[in-house]
């Protein structure tokens, strides 16, 4: 087969683009992509990421340092020719800390990025002037308009731990149940300070991460449940918040696996927890507490390759959700771990195209098949090799470079356009390249926003098909090996597709 490049102007309804097109055989690679707006599926909640760990650092940075970081992460201006300054994320994820970090060495945890300040301290009293860089990211994302926050813990505060540690001896609960209720108090007076001191409110509180997992090693803070030790901890919380009139609500879930929501897994009473926590007449049954969100949440690691068993994987979730009426999926944590199937290593970091595709594609699935509601990034910024960041840092406690990655941008594609409100509607591609392109389109009152990924190796002309609706599509933004949300204005109803890359086009509604 005789591949030919060429570039030269294209015109596309109107529209005059320079690009580079790939023909094969005389041929361009097409796709039509069809809009169907009268199938809607999840309503959008938000796209966020966390602060830990390296935010209680990096929040101390020099005042320039630091905000040119926020401005990446939170921004919802653009520059003089449109193109966005930031990834806008509407919800942002604080560390509420254990108190590894005024332990120090003690603390058992090595590696000093990785333990965490708590507010309350040894003799009871509690400094709202603790986790300082974290608190001057709060305020820097309120400043740029994030309107939703979740704080979350990791451990309970070693004050109330059986081991006095910020991790679990022996894969065992950390915590005894008669200190659910201090724990309780604890998080309804850390919602209170943290407003105080930043006037942010924490709108969800999430008390458990990744119960199913041992903890027990001094990576970092961290404490193993089962369900029925969780179930206990969200009722003294939910009784704590309606007492202190706290209006958080309590998140549950955060599965280490999306599979321990719906079978029953390899950790005895940690599986099931759809079922256990939402569905009634069941012993661990908490779905109906006045604090809890009606929502189910877990972590995409470990599930995301091959695409045929993520795509069953996900299937089996949302059907599992949709059993249980008002239930909705968050997707709380993600980033690239292990081999992914030979498909992506998640150890060295990648700052190009390569990594940004296998997000965006981890996304896709989670949104059209899991019906997420929420999709939320692990860390937002990293100072190690691996994945694992939006942003990645010198590792460098009072200053440092930084640098960000596709997948920053690539997350970008979804978080900056796709609102908090937004309805998914049904999209449907079929096409000529060699491997599918990945389409995903929202709407929200007048407008619409599209999102494609196109992991070829050719650019593809791409047609759309929205039925008896009027769609007039007006600008795109482009993340690609040389492109990072880079705006083109558009008119008609064909656009190009570049390879390898993510784009998003947004348009009315008419």
């Amino acid at each position: 087969m005789m591949i030919l490049s060429t570039t030269k102007k294209i015109l596309l309804t109107g529209i005059a683009l320079a690009f580079n097109v790939s023909l094969v055989n005389g041929q361009n690679k097409e796709a039509k992509i069809s809009i169907d707006f009268s199938k809607t599926y999840q309503t959008i909640s938000n796209f966020g990421a966390s602060d830990a760990w390296s935010c209680q650092f990096v929040g101390n940075w020099p005042d320039d340092k630091r905000n040119k970081i926020a401005d990446l992460l939170f921004s919802r201006d653009t520059y003089a020719d449109g193109s966005p300054k930031g990834i806008g994320l509407s919800l942002w994820r604080f560390n509420i800390g254990a108190g590894s970090a005024q332990q120090a060495e003690q603390s058992g945890i090595k590696d000093e990025w990785r333990r965490a300040e708590s507010f309350l301290n040894n003799n009871g009293d509690y400094n709202w002037q603790n986790q300082a860089g974290q608190v001057w990211f709060l305020k820097a994302a309120k400043k740029r308009g994030v309107k939703q926050f979740l704080g979350f813990t990791n451990s309970p505060p070693v004050q109330f731990t059986i081991n006095k540690k910020a991790y679990a001896s022996g894969g065992k609960v950390n915590i005894a149940a008669d200190q659910y209720d201090d724990f309780a108090a604890y998080l309804a007076k850390v919602v209170k300070g943290v407003e105080q001191v930043s006037k942010v409110n924490f709108d969800y509180i999430s008390p458990i991460n990744e119960p199913q997992w041992d903890w027990s090693d001094g990576g970092q803070e961290g404490c193993p449940y089962n369900n029925t030790e969780i179930a206990g901890i969200i009722r003294s919380i939910s009784k704590a918040f309606e007492a202190k009139k706290i209006g958080s609500k309590i998140l549950v879930g955060e599965a280490g696996s999306i599979n321990y929501l719906f079978t029953a897994g390899d950790k005895p009473g940690k599986g099931n927890q759809i079922n256990d926590f939402f569905k009634p007449g069941s012993a661990n049954y908490i779905g109906s507490l006045p604090g809890v969100s009606k929502s189910i949440v877990a972590h995409s690691y470990f599930t995301t390759s091959p695409m045929p068993t993520a795509i069953n994987a996900r299937k089996a979730l949302a059907d599992n959700v949709t059993a249980i009426k008002g239930l909705d999926y968050w997707q709380s944590e993600y980033c690239i771990l292990g081999d992914n199937a030979g498909e992506m290593d998640g150890s060295k970091r990648d700052l190009g195209i390569d990594a940004a595709l296998y997000l965006a594609s981890v996304i896709h699935i989670d949104l059209t098949v899991a019906n997420a509601s929420a999709w939320q990034w692990w860390t937002a910024i990293s100072a190690y090799d691996y994945k694992d960041g939006l942003i990645y840092v010198d590792k460098n406690k009072t200053d440092g470079n930084f640098y960000t990655s596709k997948m920053l941008w690539a997350m970008g594609n979804y978080s900056r356009f796709i609102k908090p409100g937004s309805v998914r509607i049904d999209a449907n591609v079929s096409s000529s390249a060699s491997k599918p392109l990945l389409v995903s389109a929202f709407k929200n009152g007048k407008n619409i926003v599209m999102v494609i990924v196109n992991p070829n190796a050719d650019d593809v002309v791409a047609a759309f098909n929205t039925g008896n609706a009027k769609v007039q599509f007006t600008n795109s933004y482009l993340t690609s090996h040389s492109n990072e949300l880079k705006v083109r204005k558009i008119d008609g109803s064909r656009t190009i597709i570049p390879s390898r890359s993510v784009i998003t086009l947004t348009g009315l509604i008419k």
